[in-house]
C-alpha cells in the first residue's frame, strides 16, 4: 500500500481526518460567532497570492543567455536609441499589453532604460492602457504613452483613442508593424500587419506618421509630442517597424536627439479681446458658460478672477475643474438663467448648440432655445481650429456675434485686465448689487439640494444622494480627487465642496462605455506621488467592460477607492426602451430584456478580490455604507486600491 493509500479500509475515518473535521468544527463555530461587521472586513481582502517560485536551473540559464540562434554579438538596438529620445520627453509611463511587434522597444525600456522614465505599466487591454493615459493626462498636466501590438492591438485601443479625442486629451499612442512583406514570418505576423495601420484612427488621431528610420522616429517623436500638447490636445499615433526597433544601431554617431521647445498656447486677437471687454461691462445679465476651459491649475483661478470682478453668473459644463462648485457666483444648477442672459461668453465649450437649446426627443424630436433673441453670443477657444469630417462630435451649427479663436486660458489675463480698465465706480455698484443676488440664489440652491438629497435617505436600495453625502463626509478632510462618476451622476457637484483645480477631471468625452474605471487610475497614478486620496464611482455596466483594470490596480499598488453604482442594469438604455414601447402602446413589461444585468447578478467584491483588490459588497443596508466607507477608505490610505458594491437606484 503506498504512503497516500492510508484510510482504514472498515469505513472509519483516519485520526487525520478525525483532526481535520474537528478543526473545521471549531472553526465554523467561531465564524459564526464572529460580529458581521469584522466578517466583512475580513472576507473583503482578497486571498494572499503565493510568490512566484524562483526559477529553476534550466530557467535561470535560459533568462541568463539568449537562445543560440539570437546574434549574440549585439551590443545595441535601435529600441535603445528610442528610449533615449523618450527620456528627453518626460515620459513618465509606457502602459502596454506586451507583444511581439515592439519587443525591440520593450526589452530596450527595462534594460537600457532601466524601467524608469518610461516605466512600464502592465494593461491586461489596449483599451485600459489608453484609457489610463487620458485619466492621466489630464490630471498630471502631461501624457503618457502607450504602445500596442498591430493592427489588432490598435483596434482594442480604437475605442479609447476616441473617447480622448472626443475630450481634447493628449496621448501618445504607439503601435509595432512590419511593413515589408519579405520580412514578416509565416502565421500571424502577416494578419497584425499593414501597410498604413495608422489608416484605422486616422480620423480620430492629431497626427500620426510611421518612421522609416531611426533619426526620422527621433523628428517625428518630437513632432508627436508638441501636436499632441499643443491645443487644441488630442491622441497623436507612431507606426513603429519592428525591425527598426530590433536591429542594431548603425552610425550611432550620426544621430541626433533634436531639442524639444514646447508651442505656446494661441490667445486670443488682442482686438477682440478687448470688443469683448466692453461687451462684458456694459452687458446687464452676462453669463459665462465653460466646458474644457481650464487646461492647467491656473485655469480656475482666472476664471475666478474675471466672473469676481464682473460679478456676474458661472455655469460649468464640468469638462474640468473649471469653477468651485460652493463659490456664490456659480450657477450652474441654474440654468434657466440663460434665458435672462443679455450677453452669453462660451468658453472652450465642445457643443455651443446643444448648451444653449432645449430639446426633446419623445414622439417627434424638436428643440428651442434656451436664451432670448436679443442675446449676444460670444465664443473664445480653440474647438473651431482642428476638426475632422467623419466624426461628428462637434455638435450642431449655432450662431454668434462674436467667434475668438484662441486658447481661453491663455487669454484670461488679457480679457480681465481690459475688463478692469473699463470698470468705473457707476459699473461696480451695479456689478456688486447683482452679485449679492446670484450669492442669494446659490445659497438657495445648496440649501434645496441638502433638502433633495433626504428624500429616500433610509431606502434600499441606496439612493445615489445618500452614497454621496456619506462619501464626501469621510473624505471632505482630506486631500481628495474625485476622478470618474457614472454619467448624469450630479450629486457630488451638488452636495461637495469643490475648490481646488485636481478635485474634479471631467467625463469621458465620447460616451463611450469602459472609460471610468481604466481612468479613474491613470488619475490615480498621477494622484499618487502627491499623496491624494483618490475615488472614483462607476456604473456596473461601464465596469463590465474592462474589469481585469483591478490587476494593474493591484500589480502596479495603485491607491484608488472605486465604487460601483450598481443598478444591475444599462439604465439610460432601459428608460428609453420603455419610452419607445410606450410610444407604441406596446407595454414596457418587455424592456428588461437586452437592458439589465441580472440571472445572475454579478458580485463585484469578489471580482474585484480575484484580482487581489480589497472589495466588499453588495452593500444594500444604508446603514452599513458608513462603516464600509471607512474601512476601504483606510485601505486607500494605507497605499492600496479598494472596491465597494453599493446596490444603487436611479435617484
Amino acid at each position: 500500500m503506498s504512503k497516500r493509500s492510508n484510510s482504514r479500509r472498515d469505513g472509519a475515518p483516519d485520526s487525520s481526518r478525525r483532526n481535520f473535521l474537528k478543526g473545521a468544527t471549531i472553526a465554523g463555530a467561531a465564524a459564526l460567532g464572529t460580529p458581521a461587521a469584522a466578517n466583512t472586513a475580513m472576507s473583503a481582502f482578497p486571498e494572499p497570492r503565493p510568490k512566484a517560485a524562483p526559477p529553476g536551473a534550466k530557467l535561470a540559464a535560459a533568462d541568463a543567455m539568449p537562445p543560440p540562434a539570437d546574434p549574440v554579438n549585439q551590443t545595441s538596438s535601435g529600441g535603445d536609441f528610442m528610449v533615449d529620445v523618450l527620456k528627453t520627453l518626460d515620459i513618465e509611463y509606457l502602459a502596454m499589453n506586451c507583444a511581439s511587434s515592439f519587443r525591440g522597444l520593450h526589452e530596450a525600456v527595462i534594460n537600457h532604460g532601466g524601467n524608469k522614465k518610461p516605466e512600464i505599466i502592465t494593461c491586461p487591454h489596449e483599451e485600459i492602457a489608453v484609457h489610463m493615459g487620458q485619466g492621466y493626462a489630464k490630471m498630471e498636466g502631461k501624457p503618457l504613452a502607450m504602445i500596442c501590438h498591430g493592427v489588432v492591438g490598435l483596434q482594442h485601443a480604437s475605442m479609447a483613442m476616441y473617447n480622448a479625442w472626443c475630450d481634447r486629451v493628449p496621448v501618445i499612442v504607439m503601435g509595432g508593424n512590419i511593413m515589408e512583406a519579405d520580412k514578416r514570418a509565416p502565421g500571424a505576423e502577416w494578419p497584425h500587419s499593414a501597410i498604413d495601420p495608422a489608416a484605422l484612427t486616422r480620423d480620430f488621431v492629431k497626427w500620426d506618421d510611421q518612421p522609416a528610420s531611426l533619426q526620422h522616429f527621433a523628428e517625428s517623436a518630437m513632432r508627436a509630442y508638441k501636436i499632441s500638447t499643443t491645443p487644441p490636445m488630442a491622441p497623436v499615433m507612431l507606426s513603429l517597424d519592428q525591425e527598426l526597433q530590433e536591429n542594431p544601431i548603425e552610425n550611432r554617431d550620426r544621430l541626433r536627439i533634436p531639442k524639444f521647445t514646447p508651442a505656446t498656447p494661441p490667445q486670443g486677437d488682442d482686438a477682440a479681446l478687448a470688443q469683448l471687454a466692453k461687451m462684458l461691462v456694459a452687458a446687464e445679465n452676462p453669463v459665462i458658460l465653460c466646458d474644457r476651459m481650464a487646461r492647467t491649475p491656473a485655469g480656475m483661478p482666472r476664471l475666478v478672477e474675471l466672473a469676481e470682478t464682473l460679478q456676474c453668473a458661472v455655469i460649468d459644463n464640468y469638462g474640468r475643474m473649471n469653477f468651485p462648485s460652493r463659490h456664490p457666483l456659480n450657477q450652474s444648477f441654474r440654468r434657466s438663467i440663460l434665458s435672462q442672459a443679455d450677453l452669453i461668453l462660451a468658453m472652450e465649450v465642445n457643443d455651443i448648440w446643444g448648451s444653449l437649446s432645449d430639446f426633446h426627443d419623445r414622439i417627434v424630436r424638436s428643440s428651442e432655445p434656451r436664451y432670448k433673441k436679443t442675446a449676444k453670443i460670444v465664443t473664445l477657444g480653440t474647438r473651431g481650429l482642428y476638426m475632422k469630417a467623419n466624426y461628428q462630435d462637434f455638435g450642431r451649427y449655432q450662431e454668434v456675434d462674436l467667434d475668438i479663436s484662441g486658447d481661453a486660458e491663455a487669454s484670461l489675463p488679457v480679457l480681465t485686465e481690459q475688463v478692469k480698465r473699463l470698470v468705473d465706480e457707476g459699473r461696480k455698484t451695479v456689478f456688486d448689487a447683482r452679485g449679492k443676488k446670484l450669492a442669494a440664489a446659490k445659497l438657495a440652491t445648496v440649501e434645496q439640494a441638502k433638502l433633495d438629497a433626504t428624500i429616500g435617505w433610509d431606502a434600499s436600495p441606496i439612493t445615489t444622494a445618500r452614497l454621496c453625502a456619506e462619501l464626501y463626509s469621510q473624505i471632505k478632510d482630506e486631500d481628495w480627487s474625485l476622478v470618474g462618476t457614472s454619467i448624469g451622476l450630479a450629486w457630488p457637484h451638488r452636495l461637495w465642496n469643490f475648490t481646488k483645480p485636481h478635485q474634479w477631471n471631467g467625463v469621458a468625452g465620447g460616451g463611450g462605455v469602459g472609460y471610468t474605471l481604466p481612468a479613474s487610475l491613470g488619475a490615480a497614478l498621477a494622484n499618487k506621488r502627491h499623496g491624494r486620496l483618490t475615488v472614483a464611482i462607476g456604473g456596473d455596466g461601464d465596469f463590465m467592460f474592462v474589469p481585469s483594470t483591478l490587476w494593474t490596480a493591484a500589480h502596479h499598488q495603485i491607491p484608488m477607492l472605486y465604487i460601483v453604482h450598481n443598478n444591475r442594469a444599462y439604465h439610460q438604455e432601459y428608460m428609453y426602451l420603455q419610452a419607445m414601447a410606450a410610444r407604441l402602446s406596446r407595454g414596457i413589461t418587455n424592456a428588461d430584456i437586452g437592458t439589465t444585468i441580472k440571472d445572475p447578478f454579478v458580485d463585484y467584491a469578489t471580482i474585484a478580490k480575484g484580482f487581489g483588490v480589497y472589495g466588499e459588497g453588495p452593500i444594500r443596508d444604508p446603514d452599513a455604507l458608513a462603516p464600509a466607507l471607512k474601512r476601504a477608505i483606510a485601505m486607500v490610505k494605507s497605499g492600496q486600491p479598494a472596491l465597494l458594491d453599493v446596490v444603487m437606484d436611479q435617484r
